[in-house]
């Protein structure tokens, strides 16, 4: 609603432009009249303009949850003085107990700082402009393409060693490590994009870019590694990766912890045998149903790699063409492994 380009935004921009001071809450529900005090009745269609030019007198305003009206204008609010609060400014302190006491949104446009913060519930936003967010935006996209390039690499040597059978815990465990940096820092700029609006359209598409992929293969890592291999333990280590703290994350030991590997396969040098499902799904037209059957069956990707197609055809959903199609396509995936190795 705050976004550069919203009306909303614009509003306040005219009033933080006009060095004055504002409290605006979005919603009119009994709640929200209940703790309204004095002020008028207005029950006018929203416009920047008038929301800027009622911004003029000292009382907060209240708008329909749609903010396609203002309701009230010049209110004194009188929340409960119970609710805690963390702010010193008599404006902010109001907005937050407003806020904390409701399930609505109250802005707050500091006169002397010149600044706009956004209360819902105990959150606190405080609006950046909108150069400061396209330069936060610009460096964390070129963190991320960095991050990104570091992580196709290692993704690369993981398939490569994958079929040569040469897997250590060390080429797992980086793989994850880098996924799940590259998410973080992903969700970093999708926090950006928010407060930018559409102002970060184009931003929006090298994010996408960037990420497509990663958070599937972050997963078929998983699943072709975890020692456990059932849906619940899936979800359970992939939200395990996700909360480790960045210090966590930067230990391979703690990631290798999440893999529920035993004792003599927990140090970076041991050996680890695929699944499959990883390199097995870049296969073009199967369905992740029927990698499911192929390896529930042969158990490994080495054991894949070795069955001849008759063998591949028993498999359920299988058939000759698709045998063949596997055997194909695991072939090409050795020679470029070995080319790459040998380039």
């Amino acid at each position: 609603m705050v976004a550069p380009g919203r009306p909303l935004r614009e509003g306040l921009d005219r009033i933080l432009q006009a060095k004055m001071g504002a409290i605006i809450v979005v919603g009119d529900d009994p709640d929200v009249l209940a703790i309204c005090s004095g002020g008028f009745l207005l029950d006018a269609e929203f416009s920047p303009q008038r929301m800027y030019e009622l911004a003029k007198m000292d009382g907060a305003i209240i708008l329909d949850k749609d903010i396609r009206r203002i309701a009230r204008a010049n209110v004194h609010l009188v929340p409960n003085p119970s609710v805690p609060t963390h702010e010193t400014g008599t404006r902010h302190r109001t907005a937050e107990r407003v806020a904390r006491s409701l399930d609505v949104p109250v802005i707050s446009v500091s006169e002397a700082m010149g600044s706009i913060s956004v209360y819902r519930n105990d959150q606190k936003q405080v609006l950046h402009t909108i150069s400061w967010l396209i330069d936060r935006t610009s460096q964390a996209l070129q963190t991320l393409q960095r991050f990104k390039q570091r992580l196709d690499s290692v993704t690369s040597t993981l398939s490569t060693v994958e079929v040569e059978d040469l897997v250590t815990v060390r080429d797992v465990v980086t793989v994850l490590q880098r996924a799940e940096m590259v998410m973080r820092i992903a969700s970093e700029v999708d926090g950006f994009l928010v407060e930018l609006g559409e102002d970060g359209r184009l931003f929006a598409l090298q994010l996408d870019e960037l990420v497509e992929g990663v958070e599937q293969d972050k997963r078929l890592v998983m699943r072709d590694y975890l020692y456990d291999d059932n849906a619940d333990s899936l979800q359970e280590a992939i939200d395990e990766l996700s909360r480790l703290s960045i210090e966590d994350l930067l230990d391979l030991k703690q990631v290798i912890r999440i893999l529920r590997l035993p004792q003599e396969l927990s140090d970076l040098d041991a050996n680890l045998e695929p699944r499959g499902y990883r390199l097995l799904l870049r296969l073009p037209r199967f369905p992740e149903s029927v990698i499911e059957h192929i390896v529930k069956k042969f158990g490994t990707l080495q054991h894949v790699m070795r069955a001849s197609i008759s063998e591949l055809e028993e498999v359920g959903g299988v058939g000759q063409a698709r045998a063949k199609s596997v055997k194909d396509g695991l072939a090409r995936l050795t020679e470029a492994s070995i080319l790459e190795r040998y380039d």
